[in-house]
């Protein structure tokens, strides 16, 4: 069964060190993705487009220099994708999902943490469920190396960069054959 996400009732947020002193937190405001589950409701597979022009962290010059050639470079490579490469049951509703994440024509391995939800009937009888997934990269992995050495060495922006999706997905409606 393949399940689209709404975006409307997503996040896709991130978090990274600022000066070693405080957490930077911002997210992307247009993605899109595919979830794939078994009729029984495992988990198969999950494909992710990401519109990485969409990055807000509520200041919109450093939002600027993120779209920048610095990190993102969003005129030349304007879409981040991840595709799942091998989903493993973790118990109840939890997985880990391995898979790629591309930026900046960069491929690389990624892992996520998943844990579905039940699904339901919404009001309007679509069938819907969520997801929570988690991970950290090494921005720099992706050739986002802009950064600028402080006093007692500390770098300015955190390297490592941790993620969070809270994801609510809504199952494609099947053709009934007449």
């Amino acid at each position: 069964m393949d399940w689209a996400i709404d975006q409307s009732h997503s996040n896709l947020d991130f978090a990274v060190r600022h000066m070693a002193i405080s957490t930077v937190r911002g997210r992307f405001k247009k993605f899109s993705g595919t979830i794939r589950a078994e009729e029984d409701g495992t988990l198969k597979s999950i494909e992710a487009t990401i519109d990485a022009s969409s990055i807000d962290t509520g200041e919109p010059k450093r939002d600027a220099h993120l779209r920048s050639a610095d990190f993102f470079d969003a005129e030349t490579s304007p879409v981040l994708t991840f595709r799942s490469t091998g989903v493993t049951p973790q118990g109840g509703n939890r997985y880990r999902v391995n898979g790629t994440l591309t930026m900046r024509d960069e491929t690389k391995p990624v892992s996520l943490q998943v844990e579905i939800t039940t699904p339901m009937k919404d009001p309007w009888g679509n069938l819907r469920a969520g997801a929570t997934a988690t991970g950290t990269v090494n921005r720099k992995d992706w050739g986002l190396n802009w950064n600028q050495v402080l006093e007692l060495g500390v770098l300015l922006v955190g390297e490592e960069v941790r993620f969070n999706l809270d994801v609510e997905a809504v199952a494609a409606r099947v053709a009934v054959a007449a």
